[in-house]
């Protein structure tokens, strides 16, 4: 388990069929350490607070194993940094992490709380329209972390599993129950009780489990 690569930015304007859009997702990568707070990386910023960053989606996290994928996908080699992570991580694939899964990164302790949701900002990103669905189908989602103690890390610091947690909801699993078995009602509530889970991904799952009742 390590980090290749630690990026950040901050919210910019682009322009998308003549119109205005303001988006977080471009991050690069940085050499520097950086404090780590509750809500986000130091030089990091989002957008839309609504359904970026906060406690539960205080650090961004994507598994450079995947990077091949798109590559070929894309027919061009990508930068560290591209789908808006701030932790590009090696080891730490969606198949074997869990929601709840607590680890020291440097001096910061963060807790894996839900897989990251593509929107339509990363398919501007890329200029590939069909990235969001793709990353669906393939689970290649990666995933947020809480911050339970802020500190400081850097792009070489050790990355040591404090502790897996003990239900074993993996993110590969979580997505699978999100996007492809929307109506496995004992997966939902399973996952739907989970204390780690980030807030809007309960109000989620537990609204989903109120229209299958119904």
């Amino acid at each position: 388990m390590e980090i290749v690569s630690l990026n950040v930015g901050l919210p910019q304007v682009i322009q998308v069929q003549g119109k205005e859009l303001i988006t977080g997702i471009f991050k690069s990568p940085v050499s520097s350490s950086l404090f780590v707070s509750k809500v986000q990386a130091e030089g990091d910023g989002q957008a839309d607070l609504s359904v970026h960053g906060g406690p539960d989606k205080a650090l961004c996290a994507y598994p450079e194993e995947h990077y091949a994928f798109w590559e070929q996908e894309l027919g061009k080699k990508l930068e560290a940094g591209t789908f808006g992570e701030n932790l590009t991580v090696r080891g730490l694939l969606e198949t074997e992490v869990c929601i709840g899964d607590t680890f020291a990164i440097g001096e910061v302790v963060v807790q894996i709380t839900q897989p990251r949701q593509p929107c339509h900002k990363l398919a501007k990103r890329l200029d590939l329209g069909t990235a969001p669905l793709q990353m669906q189908e393939t689970g290649y989602t990666g995933y947020y972390f809480r911050v339970l103690v802020e500190g400081r890390l850097d792009k070489d610091s050790a990355v040591k599993l404090i502790s897996k947690d003990k239900e074993g909801i993996t993110i590969a699993y979580a997505n699978q129950i999100k996007y492809k078995e929307k109506t496995n009602a004992e997966a939902i509530g399973r996952i739907a009780e989970l204390p780690a889970l980030s807030a809007s991904w309960k109000q989620s799952f537990l609204k989903r489990l109120v229209e299958l009742q119904a």
